[in-house]
């Protein structure tokens, strides 16, 4: 029997792409079907080293072109993680079976306007498995997976010489798509202080100024390597830590495949949308604070520039101390 050919569509973003890889891998391995990824462009290095998806095909700009070029592939079957209107043409244009994962946008849309929680406690990698079970997979239980480019080894050494790491730190992952999801720079400056050991801060090129403003508050300091990584090292510097200190971002996710600790801090979103640090096999390695007597969460399903009742308490009324215990006890 000749084996399927399958494509899985997910646009974005980095979080968004790495909880899709539990699909992937019981695909592969209880389907025994070769799978690709329909992605953008920026999002394409992510699973480059992931050995369940055997071909990445980058979103052109021109629907008919990218059509063009699914087209001669010859998919047998699609799975869209997606599920909006771009995937839907893609479909539609490639004129064969296909699922699609429930997004449960109604429930979300109460949750944010009204208050009203209908969202089944279902995280969303439950979900996305959902979609592919025609094909005959189920969860395999082994959560996310990351892998790392084969030079890891030399990557560490470079980087642990190259930016003076120590033996035992800290990371903090300082950015997040939106304002509203970002830690803020005192409460991080607060957060470095009161840990006493080691603190590195992970982020990306926007974050750079972010990043200095923590390193002005923070009376001890630490080592500020925002800006200069790529999300291979970033993804190192994250598994060589003792904790990973994060709000509800794509790196946390990328932390939860690597099987890390993680205090994971959570603003205007909720835990309930099904997106919370995803470790069936390692259960109690995350730990979450959220202000969940706060009656204005969540605002959104994603996240603001500005918090739209000014106050921004869900972060501002963050008790450090209590975030510093809970990553104390991993440390421990």
């Amino acid at each position: 029997m000749a084996k399927q050919k399958l494509l899985v569509i997910r646009f974005s973003s980095i979080g968004d792409i790495i909880l899709t890889t539990p699909v992937f891998r019981c695909l592969v391995e209880q389907a025994g079907a070769e799978v690709h990824l329909l992605t953008k462009s920026s999002m394409s290095g992510l699973l480059a080293s992931n050995p369940y998806v055997a071909q990445i095909q980058v979103l052109q700009e021109d629907f008919r072109s990218t059509l063009s070029m699914l087209k001669a592939e010859g998919y047998d079957y699609v799975v869209d993680l997606q599920n909006n209107l771009r995937s839907h043409r893609f479909t539609a244009g490639l004129k064969m079976p296909y699922s699609r994962v429930n997004k449960l946008n109604i429930r979300k849309w109460l949750l944010v306007n009204t208050k009203i929680d209908r969202m089944p406690d279902v995280h969303i990698v439950d979900r996305y498995l959902a979609a592919a079970a025609p094909l005959g997979v189920k969860n395999d239980n082994q959560g996310l997976d990351y892998y790392l480019p084969d030079d890891e080894a030399s990557l560490i050494e470079e980087m642990t010489l190259e930016y003076h790491l120590p033996p035992s730190y800290v990371a903090i992952v300082i950015g997040a798509a939106h304002n509203t999801k970002q830690i803020p720079v005192d409460k991080i400056a607060q957060i470095v202080d009161g840990l006493q050991v080691p603190t590195v801060l992970v982020g990306g090129p926007s974050d750079t100024e972010k990043a200095e403003k923590i390193m002005a508050e923070s009376t001890i300091g630490c080592i500020n390597l925002v800006g200069r990584l790529s999300i291979d090292q970033s993804a190192i510097i994250l598994d060589r830590s003792m904790v990973v200190v994060t709000s509800d971002t794509g790196m946390m996710h990328i932390a939860a495949a690597r099987k890390k600790p993680i205090v994971s801090i959570w603003g205007n979103t909720v835990p309930q949308f099904g997106m919370y640090p995803y470790m069936p096999t390692h259960p109690n390695s995350y730990i979450i604070y959220e202000q969940e007597a706060l009656s204005c969460r969540p605002c959104s399903k994603i996240g603001f520039e500005t918090c739209p009742k000014g106050h921004f308490k869900c972060m501002l009324d963050m008790d450090i101390r209590a975030v510093v215990e809970k990553i104390q006890a991993f440390i421990d």
